[in-house]
């Protein structure tokens, strides 16, 4: 049986997950709404980051639906809700 091939997570830069790093530290700190785009979803995840665990390395994001565990390798943008 062939396996379904799929797409590996785009590799970045230091300098990118710095940066990225950096966006997610403001906004934690400043108790922002965020939008994260996320490889591999469709939607992208909106709320506030509420604990950052660099033991599992995920990004603890409260959303209308509760909780979310978002993996930091997988953001790939943070971006502030519009309007």
């Amino acid at each position: 049986m062939a396996k379904t091939k799929v797409p590996k997570r785009p590799t970045r830069d230091e300098f990118v997950l710095e940066e990225l790093g950096n966006q997610l530290t403001e906004a934690y700190q400043e108790e922002s709404i965020i939008v994260l785009s996320v490889w591999g979803r469709e939607e992208p995840v909106q709320g506030q980051i509420v604990t950052m665990d660099s033991r599992t390395g995920k990004v603890h994001v409260e959303t209308g639906d509760g909780l979310q565990k978002v993996p930091f390798m997988d953001i790939m943008q943070v971006n502030y809700p519009r309007g």
